[in-house]
């Protein structure tokens, strides 16, 4: 078995020797050893597991989701449904740019030879833009615990300032707004819909619950209505599981 230092870590996943030296004191990966003068010693299980958490990492999990579901007894099932996902996104995109290319090439012919546009080339156009306002919806889910995280800090923030200034009229007013707020960002996650990783189920869970959870856009802390396990979840776009269900 190998062995590499945090400088060689970092070569061979092209990262910087900060974020592997970062990773250890978030408790991501910790080394195998540590020399008489603390130098950190990696080896191949320590590397094979970090290359999974650059690549959950470039896929759009946050730190502490990879951290919780590395530790979760079921990791390598949460990461297999998370990989999948990740395949079919990306075979979805080939495909598009693919038809793309035949569209383009399509309407130069018509152009150079001065001929009408076929009609089915016309229906490519709308699926091209029906497939990518799907692949929105997952975009509008980031941006959704993104916003609400800061909005929340900012707030809590501001409320404090309310109290402490005596503004009870505002703190009211405040409250109301704050309230409509989450319920506005709770109703935009009626779109989608979870996979247990335990018995594979795919549930749709109420929506207070699944806004309330713990995680990020990609995976969600939620007890499976099916087999009662509680574990990291992965979230899915309600349209792409129904797709899948039909092809399969």
């Amino acid at each position: 078995m190998s062995n590499y230092t945090t400088g060689e870590m970092a070569k061979l996943n092209n990262v910087s020797v900060r974020t592997v030296q970062f990773y250890d004191t978030k408790g991501i990966l910790h080394p195998s050893e540590l020399t008489e003068g603390g130098r950190r010693i990696y080896n191949d299980d320590d590397l094979r597991k970090f290359q999974i958490i650059c690549t959950l990492k470039s896929i759009g999990l946050s730190l502490n989701s990879i951290k919780s579901v590395l530790e979760s007894e079921l990791s390598g099932k949460i990461l297999t449904i998370l990989l999948n996902e990740q395949v079919k996104l990306l075979a979805g995109e080939i495909e598009e740019r693919q038809k793309q290319l035949e569209i383009i090439n399509i309407i130069k012919e018509s152009i150079s030879e001065k001929a009408t546009i076929p009609e089915n080339t016309i229906l490519d156009i709308e699926n091209i833009m029906e497939k990518k306002n799907k692949d929105q919806g997952k975009e509008k889910l980031t941006r959704i615990y993104i916003g609400v995280g800061f909005a929340s800090v900012l707030g809590f923030a501001f409320m404090v300032w309310l109290i402490v200034s005596g503004i009870w009229w505002g703190l009211a007013v405040y409250l109301f707004v704050a309230f409509l707020g989450l319920m506005l960002s709770a109703f935009q996650l009626k779109g989608f819909e979870f996979v247990c990783p335990n018995c594979d189920s795919v549930f749709k869970p109420p929506i207070r619950r699944a806004f309330f959870s713990t995680g990020d856009n990609k995976v969600r802390w939620m007890t499976c209505p099916e087999c009662r396990h509680t574990d990291w979840c992965v979230v899915q776009k309600q349209e792409l599981i129904k797709d899948t269900k039909n092809n399969g």
